[in-house]
């Protein structure tokens, strides 16, 4: 597979954390403030990932997903679509030489190229969706059922719906402080949950989990048609 290539556009962006310059800290403050490590494990153990699976990381900013995928199952298909080029050089770094066995995509889900022969049978995505604004929340998952084959399978691990004072609380002060109100609040008003119900068949929450910077909500479903 091609490794990363120039963004196809030039559209803008939300960086992680919000600000370019805080970019080196992602890593570190995610795995403090969001619980990471837990629900990146339950994306993985949900996934079961199996040799000759073709799986895109959507968003997948420094690599860490990818990196869990690629050690539970180092046998399937694996591409990164990240629009920052800042993260993905801390991916590849982050992956050294094993950087070349995955196909990177230096821009927009939309206009990711796919290898010939190839299409996902899942496709996962984190903390990308609060980012944007409503109608690209609908596009993204739009784009996502249209790229997987029949039965194929879509977890999202993102802030959605904020089911309690607290938590709207904490969204409030921490990731609206940091990336805006405008695109975070129909996330944490539970619009996301509606798209994918309307997008995907037998769409569930998997798991809701609490941290200190909101809920992070684990949603799976399934493009519509048979598996092949």
């Amino acid at each position: 597979m091609n490794n990363a290539a120039a963004p196809e556009n030039r559209r803008d962006f939300t960086p992680l954390l919000g600000k370019s310059f805080l970019t080196p800290l992602y890593d570190r403050a995610i795995g403090i403030f969001t619980r990471e490590n837990l629900w990146r494990q339950k994306i993985v153990e949900h996934l079961h990932l199996a040799p000759g699976d073709r799986v895109i990381d959507v968003g997948s900013g420094t690599g860490t997903l990818l990196k869990a995928l690629m050690t539970d199952c180092p046998e399937a298909g694996l591409i990164g679509v990240e629009p920052d080029p800042a993260a993905l050089a801390i991916a590849r770094r982050k992956f050294g030489a094993g950087a070349d066995l995955i196909k990177w995509h230096n821009g927009f889900l939309g206009n990711l190229e796919l290898p010939k022969g190839w299409r996902p049978n899942k496709i996962v995505s984190s903390l990308v969706l609060h980012q944007v604004p409503l109608r690209e929340k609908q596009a993204i998952l739009e784009t996502i059922e249209t790229l997987l084959v029949p039965g194929g399978t879509v977890l999202i691990a993102d802030y959605m719906k904020q089911d309690s004072h607290l938590m709207r609380a904490l969204f409030r002060a921490t990731v609206q402080s940091l990336d805006g109100v405008s695109d975070t609040q129909p996330s944490a008003d539970g619009e996301v949950e509606k798209l994918f119900a309307e997008i995907f068949s037998e769409p569930r929450l998997l798991d809701r989990i609490p941290t200190v910077t909101g809920a992070i909500s684990l949603w799976r479903g399934y493009k519509k048609g048979i598996a092949q």
